[in-house]
């Protein structure tokens, strides 16, 4: 039975990507680990994890040996916890998504990036080397490319010059994960996700604080003036990447990212990136609209400046991803941003806008 480790798996992208693989044709031991902190309220954690467990059931329903799932509450710098599960379980793929998010909140609590972003994602690496792990898949960021000026951003630009402390340890994720390849050959895939949204999103994001806003009649916060291009990617093209990714790692095919071709890094690292996003920004005054119109109700709009630590423009170049795996993300932003409303009218309470805003209230 093939045996996967998705890490971060109550998070907005991670419980996404566990129910697509509770989808798998093939037996599959699947082991989700969480440490559900309170960066955000971990409710809402709490209910996707009830919703891969809901998932679980008509699975087993037409075959108790199609799954085995387990969910681990722990944390990545519990280095002995982690000895003891790849000990257990024996990955041959770990997905890790685990990590301190937030570009802003970073510039307030600096050390919790390194101590989860860092650290943790050492510990991941370790146990991969240590247990011969077959692929390792990590959640990279387009904030990487900091002050960058070149758009669209290529896995080969630049991305030496971060403008946040978040940024920076997901650059040094990508360094870290390049020794591990290069010197113990562990095949790697990093993967810079673009602004993803979508049902059950995490609610320190634009869609979510918005649409908090907009239902409760308050203005929305709207930076640089509006003046911000941002390439919005629905969650499941993101799983639907991740996917692609996971069934083929570097090692096993002979076409590999332009990083590695241009930069002449042999074969035998078995180390990739790539850019995930949805190669479409828009205006954030234009998201707005779309939004609005997603949820029926017009926004109250406050034009603030630039926030330490974002970027006026993301763009991702998904050449790399499309000629390797075939798959560039293309659902439109009206249609994720319909979706997105259906699931938050329905999770809050919100019948026709006008309903039970106690949830909304309270998160």
């Amino acid at each position: 039975m093939y045996t996967i480790l998705v890490t971060g798996s109550a998070g907005f992208i991670g419980a996404n990507l566990m129910l697509r693989l509770l989808e798998s044709p093939e037996p599959l031991k699947l082991v989700g680990l969480d440490n559900l902190n309170d960066y955000y309220d971990p409710s809402l954690k709490e209910a996707r994890l009830r919703q891969i467990e809901d998932a679980v059931i008509p699975v087993l329903t037409r075959n108790l040996n199609a799954i085995d799932y387990r969910f681990v509450r722990g944390d990545l710098t519990n280095a002995a916890l982690l000895d003891r599960l790849f000990a257990e379980h024996r990955f041959d793929t770990v997905v890790n998504l685990a990590a301190q998010v937030g570009v802003r909140y970073s510039l307030e609590n600096p050390h919790a990036y390194v101590d989860s972003n860092v650290t943790g994602f050492l510990n991941v690496l370790e146990a991969c080397r240590k247990y011969e792990v077959k692929h390792l898949v990590f959640a990279s960021s387009s904030s990487v490319y900091g002050i960058n000026a070149k758009v669209p951003y290529a896995e080969t630009d630049r991305t030496d010059q971060p403008v946040s402390p978040y940024a920076a340890t997901k650059k040094c994720d990508e360094l870290l994960a390049h020794v591990y390849s290069h010197t113990y050959g562990l095949p790697v895939t990093g993967l810079r996700f673009f602004t993803v949204y979508g049902p059950w999103g995490r609610p320190d994001m634009a869609p979510m604080l918005f649409a908090k806003a907009i239902c409760a009649g308050e203005p929305i916060n709207v930076f640089n003036n509006g003046d911000m291009l941002r390439d919005f990617t629905y969650v499941d093209d993101v799983v639907e990447g991740i996917i692609r990714v996971i069934n083929r790692h570097p090692r096993l095919d002979d076409r590999h990212s332009r990083l590695d071709r241009e930069s002449q890094c042999p074969d035998r690292e078995s180390y990739a990136i790539y850019n995930i996003g949805g190669s479409n920004p828009v205006k954030l005054t234009e998201f707005i609209a779309a939004l609005e119109a997603a949820l029926g109700r017009k926004a109250v709009q406050r034009f603030l400046p630039m926030q330490p630590g974002d970027v006026p423009v993301t763009y991702a170049d998904t050449s790399a991803l499309e000629r390797d795996f075939g798959f560039t993300p293309r659902t439109p932003l009206q249609e994720g941003l319909r979706k997105f409303a259906e699931w938050y009218k329905n999770y809050y309470v919100i019948p026709g806008l006008t309903g039970n805003l106690k949830n909304l209230m309270n998160n």
